[in-house]
């Protein structure tokens, strides 16, 4: 049985322990350090440091993608979650970024969930994309977008390939936070 490189498995460890974002300092080393692998003609770390060097491109992404999630209006509160930032969370989603933040004032809360680049998002996208064919809900208007109202969930999908959803509490309590978005930023980004 072949054994893991220790390269590899610090390398997995040091992704494991990266704060929500990454310098571009750290992804040049990366590369750099994939370069000099390849050239020493060791196969394997060139592919570890290639993954550690995609890892922290990702993670500067996701903590861009964060930065869509709307501020607690007066009164509410706001809690980030910090678990499903990059495409190692949502390998089982079929990779991409995500962010998510629960809402919270009194006994109204929610959650309100952002996925970008993701393959099963992106294979539902003409299914989303068309919400007023869709027999399961009504479609609603939020900050100029598109959402699908499946009792109290909204869905809405930006440029094909990003997924927003709210739910948790009624459409007119979280309505008025998701109109706060700036779905035009969110139409660039990652471009």
């Amino acid at each position: 049985m072949r054994q893991p490189h220790l390269l590899s498995v610090a390398s997995l460890l040091l992704v494991l322990s990266l704060p929500v974002t990454a310098r571009a300092d750290d992804v040049l080393d990366a590369i750099d350090a994939a370069r000099a692998a390849y050239e020493a003609g060791n196969i394997q770390d060139t592919i570890d440091e290639l993954g550690n060097a995609q890892q922290l491109v990702a993670t500067m992404k996701a903590a861009g993608l964060l930065g869509f999630l709307p501020e607690a209006p007066d009164g509410w509160t706001r809690e980030v979650r910090t678990d499903m930032g990059t495409a190692l969370s949502l390998s089982l989603f079929g990779g991409g970024v995500g962010a998510a933040a629960s809402y919270a004032r009194g006994d109204d809360t929610f959650t309100v969930t952002l996925m970008a680049d993701n393959a099963m998002v992106e294979a539902f996208a003409d299914l989303l994309g068309n919400l007023g064919a869709l027999a399961s809900g009504s479609q609603v208007t939020v900050g100029g977008e598109a959402f699908l109202d499946q009792g109290g969930e909204l869905t809405g999908l930006i440029e094909k390939r990003i997924l927003v959803q709210a739910s948790g509490a009624p459409v007119e309590v979280m309505t008025p936070l998701l109109e706060t978005i700036d779905f035009a930023g969110m139409k660039a980004f990652g471009s």
